[in-house]
């Protein structure tokens, strides 16, 4: 099970426990349909087609931007092979490629069809509005490369352009409940079909949400993680002028998800005249990087280390040979695993000793378990975030001007 350590942010929240009750009814009483998709999320549904179009496609294209496709390379960088699209078919087990187009940068588009035949792609255009100009666009010109039977859409219930196309067309289409936004949404088709298409295990990735959720619903500050780190990010933020959190997993597979974090941190708390910037990094690597400033650099930062208990099965096989060479003796017979452990225990103190505010999530290992744990943990506290700053974290007007203007400018 997931854990939170918060000893090395030297707070008492304890004034915290008692309000536990007061915001967490004040987030049910919001009606976010993201709380329930452990259970109402359609996953019978989801795997049939997933199954019904096993071993017919190469390639699997996703044509959406922001939540429509940060949680999907979350789920596919954690979950698969890190270097999956390098891998055969016969290595991939006959699952696809994924490529996500979350840009409509020109050289993207033109070279995704240097590394696809469109003919033996899926498409999955995913738009919670179905009217994303981004998303529509890209739909609008893959579709004269590709015949419709290559395309699912993922929108509204009931309204927009995708869901009109698709009742014409008779294109098959998952629904985005209608009170999921698109930054909460990768426990809906938007991340768990394409992560059923690839294989991965969508049950057990609900299931540790589901997990997270139920210790949210309890009374206990002490077993609620999503509560805790709420109430310890507020506190830094009112009390100690902590303004940027970073978020930074010492595991490359699951750097996307802290990629995945900045926009639900970012578009649902920075409003109103609030906010905390969301950095993402990655161990060891920022520590060659980042490091230097998060130590001596302002005290404006809380540094939230997630820790792996176990990488992969393998974690034990790769062991460094030194011999011969006595200014790297302490590195002999080391596999990469307690190397990778040691740093972060390091950097740990260091932070520490420095007195920059840091904390460490623990997970057990990557799997669609913890992945679905990470997501609930991180949604909840988000959510939750925006109870206390007594604002709605399920908005975004400061992102809608924007896609008003650039209509407008295109004619529109």
């Amino acid at each position: 099970m997931l854990k939170l350590n918060l000893d090395n942010a030297n707070l008492d929240l304890s004034a915290y426990a008692d309000q536990l009750p007061q915001y967490r009814d004040q987030l049910l009483n919001r009606s976010q349909g993201w709380l329930d998709l452990p259970e109402t999320a359609p996953t019978s549904q989801i795997l049939t087609y997933a199954e019904s179009v096993k071993g017919q496609f190469e390639h699997l294209v996703v044509l959406g931007i922001g939540g429509s496709a940060l949680g999907v390379n979350a789920l596919f960088k954690a979950l698969k092979h890190y270097y999956w699209n390098n891998l055969s078919s016969d290595q991939r087990q006959g699952y696809p490629q994924l490529h996500v187009l979350d840009n409509i940068d020109p050289a993207v588009i033109n070279d995704i069809q240097d590394v696809i035949d469109p003919a033996k792609t899926l498409f999955i255009v995913i738009t919670k509005s179905g009217s994303t100009p981004e998303t529509i666009s890209q739909y609008l010109y893959f579709r004269k490369l590709a015949p419709k039977e290559n395309f699912v859409f993922i929108t509204d219930p009931k309204k927009g352009l995708l869901r009109q196309i698709a009742t014409e067309q008779g294109i098959p289409t998952f629904d985005i409940p209608e009170n999921v936004g698109g930054r909460f949404s990768v426990l809906t088709p938007v991340g768990l079909l394409p992560a059923a298409l690839l294989g991965i295990d969508i049950t057990n990735l609900l299931k540790g949400a589901g997990e997270i959720r139920d210790n949210f619903l309890s009374q206990e500050f002490a077993t609620n993680p999503a509560y805790q780190l709420a109430a310890l990010q507020y506190e830094l933020n009112t009390k100690h002028n902590i303004n940027i959190n970073v978020l930074m997993p010492y595991s490359s597979p699951l750097f996307t998800i802290a990629d995945w974090y900045r926009q639900l941190l970012a578009e649902s708390i920075g409003k109103d005249g609030v906010g905390i910037t969301p950095i993402n990094a990655l161990g060891v690597t920022d520590q060659h990087s980042q490091i230097q400033l998060y130590n001596e650099g302002p005290k404006d930062k809380l540094i939230m280390l997630i820790k792996t208990l176990k990488n992969s099965e393998t974690d034990n096989q790769h062991v460094i040979n030194a011999e011969g060479l006595p200014d790297f003796a302490y590195l002999n017979g080391v596999t990469f695993k307690k190397l990778l452990d040691t740093e972060l225990t390091a950097t740990t103190q260091a932070l520490t000793k420095y007195k920059t505010a840091n904390i460490q999530i623990q997970i057990p290992e990557i799997s669609p378990h913890t992945i679905g744990q990470l997501f609930m943990l991180f949604e909840l506290a988000t959510g939750l975030l925006g109870e206390l700053f007594q604002i709605d974290a399920f908005n975004q007007p400061g992102v809608e001007l924007g896609k008003v203007l650039t209509k407008e400018k295109l004619g529109g």
